[in-house]
């Protein structure tokens, strides 16, 4: 029986360690590998020629999009395995209508934006960056010392989570381990859903009125763009802390900075609208925000996880088994 050939497309100065010796030794074994360097164009000679025999494309960060015209050069071509999070930018309504299967791995890229928002909740409660400012500031530690009297820390706060996203639901998951009050608002669950065995649902006013952290998860949709402005933060409360580790268009910017010049909340922003926030902005320089240059999901070794993931989901297409992260035409809308 012959086996599958594959190919490789995504930039490589974008996916170091998404595929290590064992990963690509797996993939020799079911597949034939049609080049060890992925493409990172559609459009040369050479390009066209490889996506002619290609069985398997799989993707990742880098990767031009694949439409009709790509297509049309890949003939052959029946699943698309994405080895990095959400692959709805990556592919148009064409893959789709030719019967191409597609599967992804944001599941494996949710493990580190989870973990990234437990420590963020820990830190932000804990007012470490406020502290780590103070100590620098009075090496005494008197002012330090000052906050440490006033009513801050992690025992028996409240977390309010925004969004039942597979992220989301991560997060509830790892806060069991701690003394928090969970909070959860999805238009989307119902009574029965399993993430309340971790959590409370509430709709989103009363969260944002009883949390001491906000932290958003929600997906980027039309719909969802800027659902939270000026009038969502007004509801936090003083001292309160926001995390955005979702997408930048979630949140009204403009909102979300007069409450922060105002000194009243805190936040932990690693995802901003524009995705760099422009020269000058007080991102940079607020004393209550901590920003981040969009690091919340897989950096470094932490790409392994998506690589592995991918793997095994082309180890199951080509054994015949369902696919366990296969995203559906309807489902792709809802992605982040």
């Amino acid at each position: 029986m012959m086996r599958p050939k594959l190919a490789f497309a995504m930039a490589a100065d974008k996916t170091k360690f998404v595929f290590d010796a064992a990963a690509l030794g797996r993939l020799e074994q079911c597949c034939e590998v049609l080049q060890a360097a992925p493409l990172e164009e559609f459009s040369s000679a050479g390009a066209r020629a490889v996506l002619g025999e290609a069985d398997i494309l799989v993707t990742g960060w880098g990767c031009p999009t694949v439409n009709a015209e790509v297509l049309r050069a890949a003939p052959r071509l029946k699943l698309i395995a994405h080895a990095a999070g959400t692959v709805k930018y990556t592919l148009d309504d064409a893959v789709y209508q030719r019967g191409i299967r597609v599967t992804h791995a944001a599941d494996a890229n949710a493990v580190p934006v989870a973990e990234f928002t437990l420590a963020s909740i820990i830190f932000a409660n804990k007012r470490v960056f406020e502290l780590r400012d103070r100590y620098r500031a009075d090496p005494q530690r008197r002012s330090a010392y000052a906050l440490m009297n006033e009513p801050i820390g992690n025992y028996r706060r409240v977390v309010g989570l925004i969004g039942a996203s597979r992220i989301g639901r991560k997060v509830a998951k790892l806060l069991q381990a701690l003394d928090y009050t969970v909070l959860l608002s999805d238009p989307f669950v119902y009574p029965n859903d399993p993430v309340l065995d971790h959590c409370e649902l509430v709709d989103l006013d009363d969260l944002l009125g009883r949390s001491d952290v906000v932290s958003l998860h929600a997906p980027s949709l039309p719909s969802t763009r800027h659902m939270i402005g000026a009038r969502e933060l007004g509801l936090m409360r003083d001292g309160a802390s926001f995390i955005n580790t979702a997408r930048g268009a979630l949140v009204d910017e403009a909102a979300l900075l007069a409450e922060l010049q105002s000194g009243r909340i805190h936040a932990v922003i690693d995802v901003t609208d524009p995705e760099i926030p422009v020269a000058g902005s007080p991102f940079y320089s607020l004393p209550n925000v901590f920003l981040t240059p969009h690091v919340a999901g897989a950096v470094g070794m932490e790409r392994l996880r998506l690589g592995e993931m991918a793997v095994t989901e082309v180890e199951r297409f080509v054994r015949g088994q369902a696919l366990e992260f296969e995203v559906e035409p309807a489902l792709l809308e809802r992605l982040a």
